[in-house]
């Protein structure tokens, strides 16, 4: 039995919601896509929202009200992903895109557009290893960019984030859409850790009844992937804590400047302190048998987004 004439403009609006037609020049005018997320907002593209870091930053994204479009960018899955987010009863209209053919559609209007998307770090790889991959990537994404969001805000986590970000700088200077305010290397997650690593203290210096912060770093036996940071903490949240991190995201020139913090007194071994950590990455992906760390980077990325 056929739907009758009110069921079939029902069922035409359903479709119509969950498949918007895109219009011939791959803009989406401003107006329509905010009237449809239900209230104004940001215009937020992830470009890789099907990796590791992709999908938990795409439901960060999803669950923050300043944002009322969400477009979901993958060369695999993001249709899985799309769908799955988009069930999620927030206001963001989610909208996934699927391989180049659709990087214009993904782009185009964006007030945001943060770029996860590469090859993850393998076990042995460095990050200066990903290079030649991911250099292309992002070149190829930027030029997207270029064409479809010129004045959008650009943050980049492709690593190596050193190398990465002066090839989108190029890019845009190329076009002439350089602005070095819209363009930034996410390195939050150096921030967390440090801010987080702080407030791990020694045991004894608790029963001491220390007012101050003691980074105690034990010697770490051959056999011991991780080095032993877990201790019990004085009362301080690690969020009230600032440690200023210099040197970029790579691991040779990231440097902790943990002489800066106030509530520190003192660190036992200031120098293994730096060590491990410059390479803490390194035991979480020989832990999990994961190829990088994809969930602590999301909660920078997150706190960046108020900032951007």
């Amino acid at each position: 039995m056929q739907p009758g004439s009110e069921a079939s403009r029902r069922i035409a609006r359903i479709n119509s919601h969950l498949h918007p037609p895109l219009e011939e020049t791959s803009l989406l005018r401003r107006a329509d896509c905010r009237s449809k997320g239900g209230a104004s907002g940001f215009k937020v593209a992830i470009l890789g929202a099907a990796g590791g870091i992709g999908q938990p930053l795409a439901l960060l994204m999803k669950m923050n009200p300043l944002v009322s479009v969400l477009h979901l960018y993958d060369v695999v899955n993001a249709p899985g992903v799309t769908a799955d987010i988009s069930h999620m009863n927030t206001g963001a209209v989610v909208r996934g895109f699927l391989g180049q053919p659709q990087l214009e559609d993904a782009l185009a209007g964006m007030d945001l557009v943060i770029i996860p998307a590469g090859v993850p770090r393998k076990p042995g790889m460095t990050r200066d290893d990903l290079f030649n991959i991911n250099a292309g990537i992002v070149k190829t994404l930027c030029e997207g960019i270029v064409k479809c969001c010129p004045k959008a805000i650009v943050n980049l986590i492709s690593n190596p984030v050193n190398s990465t970000v002066p090839i989108a700088a190029e890019v845009f200077k190329k076009a002439g859409t350089y602005d070095s305010k819209r363009l930034l290397g996410v390195t939050m997650l150096d921030v967390v850790r440090a801010n987080t690593f702080v407030v791990c203290v020694n045991f004894s210096s608790a029963l001491l009844g220390l007012s101050k912060l003691v980074l105690f770093i034990p010697i770490v036996s051959n056999d011991l992937l991780m080095p032993c940071l877990q201790a019990e903490v004085l009362g301080i949240d690690p969020r009230d804590v600032n440690v200023p991190v210099v040197g970029g995201h790579a691991g040779v020139t990231i440097l902790p400047l943990l002489s800066q913090v106030d509530k520190l007194l003192y660190v036992t071994n200031f120098f293994f302190a730096v060590q491990c950590y410059k390479f803490v990455g390194t035991p979480i992906r020989n832990f999990l048998h994961r190829l990088c760390s994809v969930l602590s980077p999301c909660i920078g990325q997150s706190s960046m987004f108020i900032y951007a």
